[in-house]
């Protein structure tokens, strides 16, 4: 079952030029892994600094072996020196309604 993925960034408003560069960067790599069904990047319309990758995967557990991936390269820990916070991580799948 395909899964979406909300990965939310609250931006210090210092550094949120140098978060998009570093985002654009790593795409392409992200898009490109096995899994991965695509990505969009969206910027808070209230708060420029808030940003969320909207991602689609095929499954959790494509995501969460991307994500150690992620976490042993060192991308995550430097998402962190252009937070304010944690990035928040929600997982969702469809449902019928």
């Amino acid at each position: 079952m395909s899964t979406v993925v909300l990965l939310e960034i609250k931006a210090k408003p210092e550094k949120l030029a140098e978060l998009k560069a570093y985002i654009k960067e790593f795409l392409p790599d992200t898009r490109a892994y096995q899994g991965c069904h695509g990505v969009d990047v969206y910027g808070g319309m209230d708060d420029a600094s808030d940003i969320v990758l909207y991602e689609r995967w095929e499954s959790r557990k494509h995501y969460e072996t991307y994500l150690a991936w992620r976490v042993e390269t060192g991308v995550v820990a430097k998402l962190g020196d252009f937070s304010t916070a944690p990035p928040s991580l929600r997982y969702f799948e469809a449902v019928d309604a």
